[in-house]
């Protein structure tokens, strides 16, 4: 076998063995071209047809994993596979003439003396040229002159090169959700969505990325770049004074939309544009908890009655184990007849001494206690192991009525697209940006919406649409969709649920620009690590400054071995003064001693009998806080102001600001200061100008100043403005004694 796959799998960090690198071969760069051969080949050439026809003998290589850096848990195995090295060959091109084109293709020789060859493949020479009219700027434009530039095959264009002044001081944030600094000033980035399992911070990547800005610090300004396509931004890096942009294009202009303002003016202006978040309902407000072992019906009444018993009011609960995991919407363990059209709750039989005997009973049971349920999706059609059952039907369904993604095959026919990610690999994947599409995927879960009376979904895995051979149902080709296609499941979800007259909570990772108004977020997979709980707080901020409203994340970290009692309560302190409050953990096959993230467990596991009675406390914080949250809510919702948000939106000319990145205001009246360092008993706190409140004493303290106070581990700094103390003092009030948590 001799394979070549021009564009690889579309991992957009990894270069594939058997792929064209770049994939638009540029002039005056070299070209890289490979195949992957199994069986006895002694040697591989590349016929390549040009201004000068030449044969040209390839190099063997090994081919590295294209997965991450670091995995665990459920990703362990596909990782495994993904390591294991197989055999390629590669040649490099240094010199290809530019708007030329180019015809190539394979030759291996076996050991035996046959001869295998590939089809021939094309390719187009682009080089860059100087195109003012390249750049369509809405608003007052801040493009450099003459700084345009496109890079063109003669025939079509590829990518878009322009630069923006960036003047001293001026500090630039947002880009969706980013976990390594606030400030990107002096960094480069990049906006594609991509499922980095772990240290999003160290690899500086992330699920939900956006290219729009703001830049702060001068007169106020920020930009977008209208296109769901792959945008680079060099943020100051190789020249302190320019942001420089690069973005893969059409053969159309390429739209840059500029604001003039504060940071709440240039946020405003970018949510009418792409959306504005919707308000839910106050008890997304409350306590979310999961366990990725809460996996029978008798395991979920255990952790609720344990919650109660403890005195820890928990508003939502989770299941991620509840499926087949192949369908994604039949309870494990159920009996039912296969069957075309979508089931009915009537069309189960749900064994006794099943995992899940009676799940509406389950769901009237939490109803009854004030407490949601959530159930866990994925949005591809799982076929390995080979599908059979129901699973089989609905994956032949799929593509005799074609809603599926699909991709361009070597033949230049399209198929079905299979997953390329190394979770659910080669799942068929279900195209949500079509109506009618999402539709049919939806409707086949409306009856855990309706009968069973489920309140929201977890929208996990929105990340596995990978390449620019795809094809969407709209029209779309990968390059443009793929991004999107987050924003569209979560969308899809929502109106689900909306339909059947309940908010559309969904709770999703993956996301995009346009995802502001679909749902809930959380900052997907970490470690229960010091840094990982900055880099969360990171996220956060810019996720926020991006205009994501609901946003939470893994409190204490997900995975792993369990968090120790200061890191865990400092989290949870950090988690009580954001708007998702959830923790959740990660498989661990029910091996003892258990990793869950309850309150309990983490006091168990650490010896530390401090961790419930803080934890109890700051729940009943959390509870007194609802009301304050959902009426900020409202108001970010009405003036854009987020509802979490970095200090530079109350503060945009305060220097100082930057120099305290993980603070931020909740609402408008509350600023808070985790404690993000292991060991600290006192912590320094920014306090813009004017007069404050330490809620936790009543002392007046004024801004304008860093002012340290102790931190014990039940306390998180927390301020209110003084004009609105006297309104907010009830949430922070009857602290019991410190007795009862210190012995």
């Amino acid at each position: 076998m001799i394979r070549h796959r021009p564009f690889g799998s579309g991992h957009p960090y990894s270069v594939d063995t058997e792929q064209r690198f770049p994939l638009d071969p540029v002039a005056g760069q070299p070209l890289t071209l490979g195949v992957r051969t199994s069986g006895a080949i002694e040697s591989v050439t590349i016929e390549l047809v040009g201004a000068s026809p030449s044969t040209i003998a390839m190099v063997k290589t090994v081919r590295s994993s294209r997965g991450q850096t670091e995995d665990g848990g459920h990703l362990a195995s596909a990782q495994a596979r993904l390591a294991r090295a197989s055999g390629g060959w590669q040649v490099s091109i240094p010199q290809l003439e530019p708007h030329a084109g180019y015809r190539y293709r394979f030759v291996a020789r076996r050991t035996d003396g046959a001869v295998e060859r590939t089809r021939w493949f094309d390719f187009r020479v682009s080089a860059w040229r100087a195109d003012d009219y390249a750049v369509a700027a809405r608003g007052a434009s801040r493009v450099v002159p003459g700084s345009v530039t496109i890079l063109h095959d003669g025939q079509r264009q590829h990518r878009v090169r322009f630069a923006l002044e960036l003047a001293p001081g001026e500090h630039v944030a947002g880009f969706g959700e980013r976990f390594d600094a606030l400030d990107q000033r002096g960094t480069s980035l990049d906006s594609i969505v991509f499922e980095q399992y772990k240290n999003q911070g160290a690899e500086r990547k992330t699920y939900l990325p956006m290219p729009f800005a703001h830049v702060v610090g001068g007169d106020g300004w920020g930009f977008h770049v209208r296109s769901s396509r792959r945008v680079w931004c060099d943020v100051g890096e190789s020249d302190p004074a320019r942001i420089w942009i690069e973005a893969e294009t059409g053969d159309d202009e390429l739209e840059v939309a500029f604001y003039d303002g504060s940071p709440t003016a240039v946020l405003a202006a970018f949510l009418a544009e792409v959306g504005e978040p919707e308000e839910l309902p106050d008890w997304v407000f409350r306590l979310w908890a999961s366990g990725n072992e809460w996996n029978t019906q008798a395991e979920i009444m255990k952790q609720v009655d344990a919650h109660r018993d403890y005195g820890i009011a928990v508003g939502s609960v989770v299941i991620e184990a509840w499926s087949d995991e192949s369908t994604f919407t039949a309870w494990r363990g159920a009996e039912y007849q296969v069957a075309d059209a979508p089931h009915r709750l009537a069309d189960f039989t749900f064994p006794a001494d099943g995992p899940w005997p009676d799940p509406k009973a389950m769901v009237d049971e939490l109803h009854a206690r004030d407490i949601r349920l959530h159930l866990w999706q994925i949005p591809l059609i799982k076929m390995r192991p080979h599908p059979t059952g129901q699973v089989a039907l609905d994956a032949a369904a799929a593509v005799r009525q074609n809603v599926l993604i699909r991709e361009l095959a070597p033949d230049g026919r399209t198929r079905p697209y299979r997953n390329r990610g190394w979770w659910f690999p080669l799942g068929l994947m279900p195209d949500l940006s079509d109506e009618r599409a999402a539709a049919w995927w939806t409707e086949k879960r409306r009856y855990l919406v309706d009968e069973i009376g489920i309140d929201g979904f977890k929208t996990d895995g929105g990340e596995h649409a990978w390449g620019r051979d795809l094809r969407y149902l709209n029209g779309m080709h990968g390059d443009e969709g793929n991004s999107l296609f987050p924003v569209h499941y979560a969308k899809a979800y929502g109106d689900l649920l909306r339909s059947a007259g309940k908010a559309p909570v969904t709770f999703s990772r993956a996301g995009f620009t346009g995802s502001q108004a679909h749902g809930a977020y959380w900052a997907g997979d970490e470690n229960s690590t010091w840094q990982a709980f900055r880099w969360s707080m990171f996220a956060g901020l810019s996720a926020s400054a991006s205009g994501i409203l609901y946003w939470g994340w893994d409190f204490a970290g997900f995975s792993g071995d369990v968090p120790g009692a200061e890191l865990y309560l400092r989290s949870a302190a950090a988690a009580t003064f954001v708007p998702i409050m959830q923790y959740h953990s990660e498989f661990n096959h029910h091996r003892t001693p258990l990793r869950d993230r309850t309150p309990w467990n983490i006091g168990e596991r650490s010896g530390d009998d401090r961790v419930v009675p803080v934890f109890r406390r700051l729940i009943e914080v959390r509870e007194r806080l609802i009301p304050y949250l959902a009426a900020s809510a409202r108001t970010s919702i009405e003036t854009s102001a987020p509802l979490m948000r970095p200090l530079y939106f109350d503060a945009a000319g305060d220097e100082e600001v930057w120099r305290h990145p993980l603070q931020w205001m909740l609402g408008p009246d509350l600023l808070v200061s985790p404690v993000t360092e292991e060991g600290a008993t006192e912590w320094p706190t920014y306090l813009p100008a004017g007069e404050w409140v330490d809620v936790w004493t009543g002392a007046p303290v004024l801004g304008g100043r860093v002012v340290t106070r102790d931190v014990p581990i039940d306390v998180i700094p927390v301020y209110c403005r003084a004009s609105a103390w006297r309104q907010r003092a009830g949430v922070f009030e009857s602290r019991p004694a410190a007795a009862e948590w210190h012995g």
